[in-house]
């Protein structure tokens, strides 16, 4: 930064101005004589400088090419000036445009890096009413100052600001100047922030309709691009809603500044009570540290949930070692349907491993004989009374299909294109089981319900009576860290544990992996490690739901195999894991969510309702209202309107005026249809999300500066505001013309031509 001022200000003396004012005018020439005239003399000079040196005795012809050269180029640049080189810019008319000044109000502001002091207070010292800066702005420009954090508001003369905002938002912030001083003549905007834009904002939208309107923006930056000892919360993965009874699984990236080789404790709490701890030596070399907490299972409810890393001695700013959300417990029960069509271990292993679950209901629909099945777990007499649905409405009532050894044809063709659809459409998750009459070998190959799989499904064997392969399965890389496969808490006792596991059987064929899918278990068929795996669960992400293979016929001997002690848990630990995990994100038919979830009290959010009907199709036509429990208990009944851009959207805005989380719910009617959405959550609080991140953010503020005209500008610079403001094409303008030929670096020019000539004469014994 200073190397590059330095360099700034040797250009602006050798060339007169700035850099940037050479980008913003257009170059012309007023010559002081006819350019006919100017060439004439141009010409006669080179002439009488070749006679004169021709003349010359008793010197070389290098030196009468040096010295003509060096005469020649003073009087072609004495002549030059003549041109009368002259910068043309548009200059704002003094008193008849509109300057506005956007100041930064959100709490990464209270960061004390500036000398000592908060960057508000030095932000206040150098744009306050009464400043040097501000009084010379106000006397050539209507000045508007504002305050923003997630939206802008006018700020009063006197204004103190306070640094209470929970985000930045610079979208918000420059849309909303744009709009109140919308047919105002606008000279420029002028924001002075540390960057941290973390609202989520499109800030490419708004850049471009300021340079419609051809309104520079001028960024100021305040405070430092890299603090020397800091820890912080980058990034904490966690998910917004689970299951009861389900374990939490917390991603956490921490940014590491000076402090290699230190210690520190991360926490989870929630609701103020640590759940989770680890402690984590800090690395010596590279920025970010990323580690994973085990929260237990918590009973259902709302829960304030905070990771937070222990502040190292000597660092400079604590807010942003914590990170805040909220995490909806959701007590259930979700329900899977399982089909298979003949009697085999797997389907009674399977419901009996997660039986206990209150959270999981398996729905058991077995083909006993032609025509005829055994129904479990039906709501009544008459569900599933045919078999298989054959209406959407009845499929998507489920949120997880499980397809056991039950061949293609046992659905018409309209069945296995609902397949597809309860994935991509409704958002459910689809698992196909191996078996004899599973997969390939069940014709599925070709099918609409095979796009949806991971794999790519072979031909079957041409030999169906072919002993099944055994494997010994273990987690690939991306399996041991996910949720469903842990059956140990600790890493490597996990891996003991899949290690110790008997080997499983497979009689499919599967295919390769689709781009995109991701292998969780993989198996073998020997010891050697250099032996090719076989992918034996795998997912994939299709439309809005996910597709899931199993290609192994008897988890059930995890088990019943004989070394499996009776005690032993593993079959029911994996199987109630692999279900939460199908069933986890599956969207029910009115969903609500506040965007952003996370605010400072008093700033608005958008709560913002999707409602589909039976089929799952958006509904248009319906009445919303969202109703928000307030942390005391409160009620507070918001209604919906339609989303005029998407299909079964409904919005409305909500400001939270006390701290803590809120359940956000949604009810909506349509037809004869009454429904209700599962919980949303909401939290406010002091903190928010600005201070995560609280180092200047040089990048991006010169970014919108640069693309709509402006220029970028350290706080410590910032007077020059009060000059370079004035060249702009917006607003009321003028044509000024200034003269580019008495340039220092023109005098510079003759005196160093003038000079290399007469040190040439002296060296060479001419003088």
């Amino acid at each position: 930064m200073r190397l590059e001022a330095a360099l700034e200000s040797v250009f602006t003396f050798l060339f007169k101005y700035p850099p940037r004012f050479f980008g913003r005018g257009e170059l012309v020439l007023a010559p002081v004589v006819p350019v006919w005239l100017l060439g004439l003399a141009v010409l006669a000079a080179l002439a009488l400088i070749v006679l004169a040196y021709r003349q010359l005795r008793g010197i070389s012809r290098i030196d009468r090419v040096v010295l003509g050269m060096a005469r020649a180029l003073a009087i072609v640049t004495v002549l030059a000036c003549l041109l009368r080189p002259t910068e043309v810019l548009s200059s704002a008319v003094p008193q008849r445009n509109v300057l506005a000044i956007l100041l930064d109000d959100s709490r990464s502001m209270r960061v004390a890096d500036v000398a000592g002091t908060s960057r508000t207070s030095a932000m206040q010292r150098e744009f306050s009413d009464s400043s040097a800066l501000v009084r010379r702005l106000a006397a050539r420009y209507a000045v508007r100052t504002f305050r923003f954090a997630a939206e802008p508001s006018v700020a009063p003369p006197r204004t103190r600001l306070e640094a209470s905002g929970g985000r930045t938002d610079l979208a918000a912030a420059l849309n909303g100047v744009r709009s109140d001083l919308g047919g105002l003549p606008v000279a420029g905007v002028i924001v002075v922030t540390d960057g941290a834009d973390n609202a989520g904002g499109d800030l490419g939208a708004s850049i471009l309709g300021l340079k419609a309107r051809r309104i520079p923006v001028y960024t100021v930056g305040v405070g430092q691009e890299r603090f020397s000892r800091d820890l912080s919360i980058i990034s904490v993965s966690a998910p917004p809603s689970v299951l009861a009874g389900s374990t939490v699984l917390i991603d956490a990236a921490i940014g590491v500044r000076g402090a290699g080789g230190e210690k520190t404790t991360l926490t989870a709490e929630a609701d103020g009570k640590i759940v989770a701890s680890e402690e984590i030596s800090l690395p010596r070399r590279g920025d970010v540290v990323r580690t994973r907490l085990r929260v237990p299972p918590m009973p259902a409810g709302s829960y304030r949930l905070t990771v937070r890393a222990r502040p190292i001695k000597g660092e400079l700013v604590a807010e942003n070692n914590e990170y805040s959300s909220v995490l909806d417990v959701r007590p259930g029960p979700a329900r899977v349907l399982y089909v298979e069509g003949e009697p085999r271990p797997e389907f009674a292993f399977l419901r009996r491993a997660v039986a206990g679950d209150s959270a999981v209901q398996v729905v058991g629909l077995m083909r006993s004989a032609e025509h005829k099945f055994l129904r479990l777990g039906v709501r009544d007499s008459m569900e599933l009374i045919n078999g298989f649905p054959t209406r959407r409405e009845e499929l998507f009532q489920f949120r997880g299909i499980i397809l056991g050894s039950v061949e293609s044809s046992f659905f018409t063709g309209d069945q296995l294109r609902m397949l597809q659809e309860f994935v991509s459409q409704r958002g459910g998750t689809l698992l196909a089981l191996g078996g004899r009459a599973a997969l390939a070998e069940g014709g599925y190959a070709g099918t609409p319900a095979a796009q949806v799989l991971p794999v790519t499904l072979n031909a079957p064997r041409a030999d169906t009576g072919a002993a099944p392969v055994e494997l010994s399965i273990r987690p690939t890389s991306a399996g041991r860290t996910h949720a469903a496969l842990r059956l140990r808490d600790e890493d490597e006792a996990n891996l003991a544990r899949w290690d110790s596991l008997p080997k499983l059987t497979s009689v499919n064929r599967l295919g390769t992996l689709r781009p995109g899918a991701t292998t969780l278990l993989a198996g073998r068929t020997g010891t050697d490690r250099d032996e090719a795996e076989i992918p034996v669960l795998a997912f994939q992400r299709y439309g809005r739901g996910m597709g899931v293979v199993l290609g192994v016929q008897d988890t059930w001997l995890w088990r019943m195999h004989a070394s499996i002690p009776i005690e032993d848990a593993t079959h029911a630990t994996l199987w109630r894991q692999t279900l939460r995990w199908m069933v986890e994100g599956v969207p029910d038919q009115v969903e609500i969510a506040a965007v952003p979830a996370r605010v400072a009290p008093g700033e608005p959010v958008e709560l913002r309702a999707r409602v589909v009907d039976s089929t799952f199709a958006p509904v248009s036509q319906a009445s919303v209202v969202a109703r928000v429990t307030t942390p005391t208990g409160g009620i507070v009944d918001v209604p919906l309107e339609r989303s005029p851009t998407a299909d079964g959207t409904y919005t409305g805005r909500y400001v939270p005026t006390d701290r803590g989380a809120f359940a956000v719910n949604a009810s909506a009617r349509f037809g004869r249809d009454s429904l209700h959405s599962s919980t949303g959550a909401l939290l406010a609080d002091d903190q928010g999300a600005d201070v995560e991140q609280a180092e200047l953010r040089t990048g991006l503020l010169r970014q919108v500066a640069n693309e709509t005209g402006g220029h970028y500008y350290p706080l410590s610079q910032a007077a020059r505001l009060a000059e370079d403001v004035n060249y702009t094409e917006s607003g009321v303008t003028q044509r000024d013309a200034h003269d580019l030929w008495d340039m220092p670096i023109v005098f510079l020019l003759l005196v160093t031509l003038l000079g290399a000539e007469w040190f040439y004469r002296r060296r060479r014994g001419l003088a």
